[in-house]
């Protein structure tokens, strides 16, 4: 992995337009994939921008989410605080469920290597982030963004007790074209009796980068990706080998496997840094939709593999597509370098 002070000095600033930039291959260990860098298939990084930016949220006549329309939601795991009407978020089960949490009986049954069915068994639930309709997430103070960020750990700790689930995902899709079927601010939570692709592929590479050198590659975060900014707990960076452009990492300082060990104060200080980075991203890129995704360890992860597993957030603003190449290799086309983002990202005020 080339640093960023190397990588830096490829191109990419003041100076250079963007014409005048080489197209680069990175590999980064997390992700573990392959990204082409073509500048030159786009516009300068200031001047990307939103071409779909989320509309006004306009209350529509019976939105299930808000306050006091509780009975035409599924069935409430609990809210925050407990038993109070005037709930600040609720965590309920997914009306349209991907997986059933019903067939957990039928899921006990052995997974071989040429298995290729397993029954649908997990758990699909809704975190509504704010009783008022108009309200976004980026709209909370880092308390509340906290308490959402605890009521995942709660729902995490809840899940895990049951042993056949191996993977719980929590993430959020900020409007339509993200993926978000209801406008109300929420996010959602699938637990998975698998271990995903992506999540395996992610192990493998941060493993193959702890045996090489003897560290956590996201421990060295601050030296290996492009700093943004920085709370007490956590920094914010464009990823050296970012997937998509504008892509975004959340990554705590000190070494930590699982996100269900986020306590109370860490939670809001991450909140803070999620507000500002959700803000920023508003402000630059003309208030794009995004979604926002936690990669933490499989629940079963062993004692060997912790000191190479470490959780992050990654958010996303969609910016643009995914087309045929993408789709057929794998290997993505980001036309921004991610210490171009780095920098612009940095310089946004927003006062």
């Amino acid at each position: 992995m080339t640093s960023p002070s190397h990588a830096s000095d490829r191109g990419g600033g003041d100076g250079d337009s963007v014409e005048n930039q080489s197209p680069e291959l990175r590999k980064d260990p997390v992700t573990n994939r392959w990204v082409i860098f073509s500048p030159a298939r786009a516009k300068r990084p200031t001047d990307f921008k939103s071409k779909s930016p989320q509309n006004p949220n306009p209350k529509p006549s019976s939105c299930p989410f808000c306050i006091g329309r509780e009975q035409e939601c599924a069935p409430e795991l609990f809210r925050v605080p407990d038993h109070d009407p005037n709930w600040k978020l609720r965590v309920i089960e997914n009306l349209y469920p991907a997986l059933s949490r019903n067939l957990e009986t039928q899921s006990t049954q052995p997974e071989t290597g040429t298995s290729r069915t397993i029954v649908g068994f997990g758990f699909h639930d809704v975190v509504i982030e704010s009783p008022v309709h108009s309200i976004q997430l980026s709209d909370i103070d880092p308390v509340g963004i906290g308490d959402v960020l605890i009521a995942y750990k709660k729902r995490i700790n809840q899940i895990a007790q049951h042993d056949s689930i191996n993977y719980i995902q929590v993430f959020k899709n900020q409007g339509a074209s993200a993926g978000a079927s209801m406008s109300h601010s929420h996010s959602q939570m699938m637990a998975l009796p698998v271990v995903p692709p992506t999540v395996s592929s992610r192990l493998d590479g941060t493993k193959d980068y702890f045996e090489e050198t003897g560290k956590c590659c996201l421990c060295e975060a601050k030296s290996k990706h492009f700093v943004i900014d920085e709370s007490s707990h956590f920094v914010s960076v464009a990823p050296f080998a970012a997937t998509y452009p504008f892509e975004i990492w959340i990554i705590p300082k000190d070494h930590s496997s699982h996100f269900h060990h986020l306590d109370d104060v860490k939670a809001v200080d991450l909140g803070g840094l999620l507000k500002l980075m959700l803000q920023k991203i508003a402000k630059q890129l003309n208030d794009p939709p995004y979604n926002y995704m936690i990669h933490t360890s499989p629940l079963k992860v062993t004692e060997s593999q912790l000191p190479y597993t470490h959780w992050f957030l990654q958010i996303v603003p969609q910016l643009s597509g995914v087309g045929g190449f993408e789709i057929g290799t794998g290997c993505y086309i980001n036309p921004v370098f991610p210490e171009d983002v780095a920098k612009v990202m940095r310089e946004v005020s927003l006062t």
